[in-house]
């Protein structure tokens, strides 16, 4: 069950071949953009053409006094594009529009011009979008000449817009910038491909949880280098880290420089009152959805925002509902049930002993419908032999037999299916507070999203690790499509992944979600997050590692989000 090492070797050989018909057939879709989101930009662009034209850089790029005491206020909010790293589910793009809204609402109290406030996943419908750097000649050429930063957001975070455009003011714009809140690893880590080994702490990357910024120079720059220079073929793990290591090019481009306003601090903490940026509590509080309509278009001068909070107090169209004024109208959501989640667990002969007990001292206890499935059908804990032999390296086999016995009459008829292996570390309370932010309906696939050969129309996927939600509609979509292993030994997440993506139905993002232990992440972005899984008992006791960041003394956890260190 233990697939780390291999991840990258074995799978490659196996993902090359695999992605020929994908990759041609997502340079096809990339080429091909929907009517609605050709009008959407157009509307940006018409907003944007009413901008004063660029000034070139007075001194070269690379100088490096690039940091100006005074404020040089040569940026006003207009010129800053706001990019929300939003997804293709519902409950994510509701999200993703709510911080739209809000992000609109404060400009114009402002008495600001609006600025640009793209949704990621509404620019293509290319699935690598997400990974930010092939979209860099995007931004380049339709922002490039009107513009002065790229502000990049998650969902979740929470934004003073006045704040922030004064913190921008303080950087010349006419210079390469990458402004974030710093993160680095105490150790080497498996997720970062062992990357600075001798001095793990000495490379910062950007916690995209308290936004993140680039300057338009430093932009256009790097769009060049991706024209130029296709980005490789190769695994996107951990995004934040590769775009800072794409940016400092091995020491001939930039580092990233701290911006003590950019943080991860709960909004209502007493130490937040300087930041520009702050981070909602995991897991969000999911008790209905907020529908936004816009009379003209995103983001154009002179429009009405009216918006409507579903399952809220009110349901009905309120102008100018802004995020923070409906959420003083909102109740927590009530956990999916236990019952409405069936959970198998992978396993094999040699690992019954040890992993298995595990498992059972642990989170086993907090499930309702829980099997073992194994290479050997042992009656004491008791495990299922699905007829399918253990193999060394991937798992597709018994993945796709376990995804077929789950709409089978054989084990309980549930809304949700988790999949995990015998050495995940798993709470299932917070597993179903989270599930109340999605809808069964839909065809949800839910983790820790990878991806491979994004730059060149490859597909995401859930790793296996760290665990892998399904809705039963997404498995009922996914079995009747006819997709299956080529081999028992195939990876199973990663073929998983390629049927989705024939399916173009989408790969749900959860940061929550972990396919390695507590130490492979840097302390401050665990810091803020209430975790939900992590992944492998290499040198660890992970009897001590549940009870230290999985246990929770109430049936669902509502801890909030915890105070930087």
């Amino acid at each position: 069950m233990n697939r780390g090492h291999f991840h990258f070797g074995y799978k490659t050989a196996f993902v090359f071949w695999s992605l020929v018909p994908f990759i041609f057939a997502n340079q096809d879709v990339r080429d091909s953009v929907s009517k609605a989101q050709e009008v959407e930009r157009h509307l940006y662009e018409s907003q944007l053409r009413d901008f004063p034209p660029y000034e070139k850089p007075l001194r070269d790029i690379y100088d490096t006094d690039l940091y100006s005491p005074e404020p040089i206020d040569l940026c006003g909010l207009r010129e800053v594009v706001f990019v929300i790293q939003s997804q293709r589910n519902s409950f994510h793009v509701q999200r993703a529009k709510r911080l739209q809204a809000d992000l609109l609402q404060q400009t114009e109290v402002l008495q600001e011009r609006p600025p640009a406030v793209l949704l990621l996943h509404a620019l293509s419908d290319s699935e690598g979008d997400w990974s930010i750097l092939p979209l860099l000649p995007y931004f380049s050429s339709h922002f490039g000449r009107n513009s002065s930063w790229l502000m990049f957001l998650e969902e979740e975070t929470n934004v003073n817009v006045e704040k922030l455009h004064s913190v921008l003011k303080k950087f010349d714009r006419r210079k390469e910038w990458f402004l974030g809140k710093p993160l680095h690893d105490d150790e080497s880590t498996i997720i970062h491909h062992y990357a600075f080994s001798e001095n793990p702490s000495a490379f910062e990357y950007p916690d995209f949880s308290a936004g993140w910024a680039l300057s338009i120079p430093l932009v256009r720059r790097l769009a060049s280098k991706v024209q130029k220079e296709p980005l490789k073929s190769d695994f996107t793990i951990d995004l934040k880290h590769e775009v800072a290591l794409y940016i400092w090019d091995e020491g001939k481009g930039h580092r990233l420089t701290a911006v003590p306003e950019l943080c991860t601090l709960p909004e209502q903490s007493t130490r937040s009152q300087h930041c520009a940026t702050t981070v909602g509590v995991h897991p969000p509080l999911c008790v209905g959805q907020l529908e936004v309509q816009w009379e003209g278009g995103p983001g154009i001068p002179g429009v009405v925002l009216r918006a409507k909070l579903l399952n809220c107090c009110t349901t009905d169209w309120s102008p100018r509902l802004t995020p923070s004024r409906c959420s003083r109208q909102m109740r927590r959501g009530e956990p999916v049930k236990r019952e409405d989640i069936f959970v198998a667990v992978k396993t094999c002969k040699k690992f019954h002993l040890d992993r298995v007990p595990v498992v059972k001292k642990t989170w086993a206890k907090q499930a309702s419908s829980l099997e073992y499935y194994s290479d050997h059908a042992d009656p004491s804990i008791p495990t299922i032999d699905l007829g399918v032999p253990n193999t060394d390296r991937g798992h597709c086999g018994k993945t796709f037999a376990i995804l077929s016995r789950y709409v089978s009459d054989a084990v309980p008829t549930t809304d949700w299916l988790l999949i995990v292996d015998d050495d995940t570390l798993i709470s299932l309370p917070r597993l179903q507070a989270l599930l109340s932010c999605y809808n069964p309906r839909e065809p949800v696939c839910l983790g820790e999203r990878y991806g491979y050969g994004l730059s060149q129309g490859g597909y995401s996927y859930i790793t296996g690790g760290g665990g892998m939600v399904f809705s039963r509609e997404a498995v009922l979509r996914l079995l009747a499509s006819g997709c299956k292993c080529y081999s028992d030994d195939a990876p199973d997440d990663m073929v998983v992944g390629m049927c989705l993506s024939a399916l173009r139905l989408p790969v749900t993002h959860s940061p929550l979600f972990h396919q390695a232990r507590p130490e492979d992440y840097a302390r401050d972005f665990l810091a803020h997050q209430t975790p939900i899984s992590f992944h492998k008992h290499w040198n660890i006791d992970p009897i001590a590692v549940f009870h230290q960041w999985l246990k929770d003394d109430v049936a669902v956890s509502s801890k909030t989000t915890r105070e930087e260190l």
